[in-house]
Parts: C-alpha cells; sequence; structure tokens
C-alpha cells in the first residue's frame, strides 16, 4: 500500500487555501505587507450551486472567496458567512484562520485513481465538488499533515481556465 507521500508526490502543488475571518483584511495585508498582488474582489459562493458535498451531504454553505497567482501556485483566501462547510469547522476550531489546505492538481483522467488511494489508506473525504473545470476531493489530513489535502482533476477546460487565470495574478 501506497503512503500519502508517495500518493502525492507526483502531483502538482495547486494552491494553499487559507480560510479567514475578514477577507478584506487578508487581501490587504498580503498585498500591501508582502506584495502579493492581483487578487479579485471576492466572490459570493454558495456551496448548492457547485453541488459540493460535506460529508456526502448537500448543505447550505456559503463563502466569500478570492485567489491570485503567485510564482507557481494559487492563494486562495475564504472566508465563511454562513451554514455548514468544511471552512465553517475550520474557522470555528481556529478563530484566527490559518492554512486550511493544499490543493494538488492532475489531470482528470487519473482523478480516480490517486483519491482511490487515499480512500484506500483511510483518509476520509470532508467536501466534493464536481465541477466542469475539475472535480474536486478535499482528504482529512489533518492528523498526516497539519491541513487537508485537496485533490483536483483538471478537465481540458479546466487547463485552459488555469491558463487564463496566471496571466491575470
Amino acid at each position: 500500500m501506497n503512503s500519502i507521500n508517495n500518493t502525492i508526490a507526483g502531483l502538482e502543488l495547486a494552491q494553499i487555501g487559507w480560510v479567514v475571518p475578514d477577507i478584506h483584511a487578508a487581501v490587504k495585508f498580503l498585498s500591501n505587507a508582502l506584495s502579493i498582488a492581483g487578487f479579485p474582489q471576492p466572490e459570493h459562493i454558495r456551496a448548492q450551486d457547485l453541488g459540493m458535498t460535506y460529508y456526502g451531504q448537500a448543505v447550505a454553505g456559503e463563502w466569500l472567496t478570492t485567489q491570485t497567482y503567485n510564482g507557481g501556485a494559487f492563494i486562495e483566501l475564504i472566508q465563511p458567512v454562513s451554514g455548514q462547510s468544511m471552512f465553517h469547522d475550520y474557522l470555528a476550531r481556529y478563530p484566527a484562520g490559518g492554512t486550511q489546505h493544499i490543493a494538488f492538481r492532475l489531470p482528470v483522467s487519473d482523478f480516480d485513481r490517486v483519491t482511490s488511494d487515499l480512500r484506500e489508506q483511510g483518509y476520509a473525504i470532508i467536501s466534493e465538488v464536481d465541477h466542469p473545470i475539475a472535480r474536486m476531493a478535499f482528504f482529512d489530513t489533518y492528523q498526516t499533515l497539519g491541513v487537508a489535502t485537496e485533490i483536483m482533476g483538471i478537465t481540458p477546460g479546466g487547463w485552459i481556465a488555469i491558463e487564463q487565470m496566471q496571466k491575470v495574478g
């Protein structure tokens, strides 16, 4: 059996996801103090609009999010607004916020193989999304890595979207 290290070793780091109590303050800090530019206005996201599950169930979670590309990976900021989600859980546990997930990407054709491998290793899925640009699964790897692990299976259209987002960031 593979270990999580072997499973994610061949994947590309795609994103660092921070859950924050105030997305505007986080953008201001990252932009001004650390010169990380390119964050668009935060978008209001509803889990139901994404078909995002939370422990296998559809829930009414809502949050604000924005992201920018910064030299090899995206930086995503998430501020829970209402309802229930893994982002709400994180902020409830860590009110000051912090790094909640690290995302790795691969072609969608390899998504089932990698996610099956992680499930076989005993890692539970917290949330899943089946979106036109990517299939995403968030695994509970907090005990092993200190953060959740997101696996992104990028569709052909998704690779085009990523390229466009990288040019903006």
